[in-house]
């Protein structure tokens, strides 16, 4: 029994993790939109979204992204059987890529109140839809694990992304008609 209560709040505690890091990028796409804005706005609205992105950062992503990882901790320990099944080594290894993205938000939030605009609003839109692929790929792995063949489920993934990022450009064209309109 106690192994269904550590894997739902995992559940609780990557659905919050995701949500922050949804969250936290589309602050960044505000926050460089604020450069484009008249003084005293611009320094006004940079100043905010610095103040919500670390807050965002410190106060959801951080702990959420601690339960994810203690939990599946747990989970491990609980049953060691895991570490020498195919489909959770996978999961682990994007679980590490996951903590670098988790981590260049960090770095990126400190660039952003330098000053530094390591990329466009459209850019960051772009770098939103990464912990899409993640998360799709996760919740795939730990639910179908090894009845899933991963090269179907890379490719599959693959052509998401690439969806996603058609749309992205349907978007910013409509919105670029718009904004001449």
């Amino acid at each position: 029994m106690l192994l269904y209560y550590i894997k739902a709040f995992h559940i609780v505690g990557f659905v919050a993790w995701f949500a922050g890091l949804f969250y936290l990028v589309r602050m960044f796409v505000y926050r460089v939109e604020a450069d484009d804005r008249p003084e005293p706005l611009r320094a006004a609205f940079q100043d905010q979204f610095n103040k919500m992105a670390w807050r965002v950062y410190k106060v959801i992503c951080n702990p959420a992204m601690m339960i994810t990882w203690a939990c599946g901790i747990a989970m491990t320990i609980i049953n060691p059987a895991y570490w020498q099944m195919g489909w959770f080594q996978v999961k682990f290894a994007l679980l590490i890529l996951l903590v670098g993205y988790h981590l260049w938000c960090k770095r990126t939030i400190v660039g952003l109140e330098r000053g530094q605009k390591p990329f466009t609003s459209f850019q960051f839109r772009l770098l939103n839809e990464l912990p899409t692929l993640f998360l799709v790929s996760i919740v795939l792995l730990g639910v179908l694990k090894d009845t899933l063949s991963f090269v179907y489920a890379f490719g599959g993934v693959l052509i998401f992304g690439v969806v996603l990022f058609v749309f992205a450009k349907m978007y910013r064209a409509a919105r670029a008609k718009n904004d001449k309109l």
